[in-house]
């Protein structure tokens, strides 16, 4: 996808040096060519830029959830800019993405996110306190999962090594009571608050990305973002997680493109009125905003690629959503 204009005055710049003599000649045209070819690839990763905030995209995403009180310092910007590409190369992603920021009491976490050649289920989380020292996170297994539901409680220290420990008892036959003792670390924690937060209100457009007959789901190179009719409905975006909710009949599998709808919409949410969904900057960004995780903002530009969402909370589930509604 290039910029056909752009390409058109290129190349009949390219065809004046025809009547240039030999000598003259050779040494024009390959700069002129190495011209082109450069233009070439920045038009490229303009139109095919990521769909999320990563270095390339993070200050021109940043303005556009500014409206939203989520912003970064000079300092913090520039570090992660460079922070980014540099953690990219040492791990070998695909891509990563600036996920957002974690307040804690003592110390806050910034989280960025490693995707591999399947962007659904290659994903790595690292966190660091000063944007250029990173840590990896372990998996959110079901077990780390179960420990840190019974464990954790109250807001974030900010220490990766702090330990929750909570005494469960547990009532058995004839009056019996039998304690278990529950310990998990805030790194832990941590690992699985943002595994919460990405299966409940990480945001896609519809079309943004595609899964190929293999079954692994990479970005759609092609898509050219939503109309401004289609961006304000909550069916044309989705969940980027793995499908939930099974189709309700034949008829409306039909009706479904499979590379593309194959991830569960923002509208089958429960309870309902779980988004708010504005338009912003003059009425020409589209923006989300979870309920259920405040902190949460996602944005999108009508009619270009460009898309992505950050958090920053405290990590707490708005456990009061459905008195608000």
């Amino acid at each position: 996808m290039f910029n056909t204009s752009l390409v058109s005055r290129i190349t009949h710049t390219l065809t004046r040096f025809v009547d240039i003599s030999n000598h003259r000649r050779s040494v024009q045209t390959r700069l002129c060519w190495l011209l082109y070819i450069h233009v070439l690839q920045f038009e490229e990763i303009r139109v095919t830029r990521v769909k999320k905030m990563d270095s390339q995209t993070l200050y021109f995403s940043l303005e556009l959830v500014a409206g939203s009180g989520h912003i970064l310092n000079i300092e913090q910007r520039t570090a992660l800019q460079t922070s980014l590409m540099i953690l990219r190369k040492n791990y070998k992603f695909g891509r990563v993405l600036f996920w957002g920021k974690i307040l804690g009491l003592k110390e806050d976490y910034f989280i960025a996110q490693g995707r591999g050649e399947d962007e659904l289920k290659d994903k790595k989380n690292l966190y660091s306190f000063n944007c250029m020292d990173w840590f990896l996170l372990p998996p959110a297994t079901n077990c780390l999962i179960n420990e840190v539901s019974k464990a954790a409680r109250g807001r974030f220290i900010g220490d990766p090594s702090h330990v929750y420990e909570r005494v469960l008892r547990i009532h058995l036959e004839e009056d019996e009571e039998h304690e278990e003792v529950v310990k998990v670390s805030e790194e832990n924690r941590l690992a699985v608050t943002i595994h919460w937060i990405d299966e409940e209100a990480s945001v896609v457009p519809r079309g943004a990305f595609i899964k190929n007959p293999h079954g692994i789901v990479q970005m759609n190179r092609s898509f050219c973002g939503l109309s401004d009719s289609e961006a304000r409905k909550l069916d044309s975006f989705l969940h980027f997680r793995e499908p939930r909710n099974q189709k309700e009949s034949i008829l409306g599998m039909c009706e479904l493109n499979q590379t593309i709808d194959f991830l569960d919409v923002l509208s089958d949410d429960i309870p309902k009125g779980s988004w708010s969904l504005q338009f912003e900057c003059a009425r020409k960004v589209c923006v989300l905003r979870s309920l259920l995780w405040l902190g949460l903002t996602f944005y999108h530009v009508p009619v270009t690629p460009h898309s992505g969402y950050i958090y920053i909370g405290n990590g707490y589930r708005n456990l009061d959503l459905n008195f608000m509604l």
